[in-house]
């Protein structure tokens, strides 16, 4: 039960500080190509994939959970009056709803046991003869 709860946990820090880098460097171009948000959505979702397999789905619920908060929270308005992802770029717009959604996809997406599930069946009468 503890490790359960500590992998959770390391689960949502891990995606916080992904959400985080992420919503800070999204608006970096170079050559007027957008790598920050490119390269922040492939690794955030490449976070998330990652800890889907090899822990498991609630796991990567909580990136991704951890994930998306961060980039609410960073996305409004500081006290200071300051926005680090403006509502009026369209790099801070794909990178607010390609980070929830990509999430989604990968903690909603089923396992590849079941979908590949070969084995053949109990009793003998099912097999086709001939």
């Amino acid at each position: 039960m503890i490790s359960r709860v500590v992998t959770l946990l390391i689960a949502a820090v891990a995606g916080v500080v992904y959400g985080v880098v992420g919503t800070v460097s999204q608006a970096s171009t170079i050559w007027g190509l957008p790598v920050g948000v490119v390269l922040g959505i492939i690794g955030a979702g490449a976070l998330v994939l990652a800890i889907r397999l090899l822990a498991d789905r609630w796991a990567a619920l909580a990136a991704g959970v951890g994930l998306t908060a961060a980039v609410v929270v960073f996305s409004g308005v500081g006290p200071g009056g300051s926005v680090i992802a403006p509502s009026d770029s369209p790099y801070a717009l794909v990178w607010a709803f390609a980070c929830p959604l990509l999430a989604g996809v990968i903690v909603a997406w089923p396992h590849l046991e079941t979908l590949l599930d070969t084995r053949m069946p109990e009793n003998n009468e099912h097999v086709p003869q001939g």
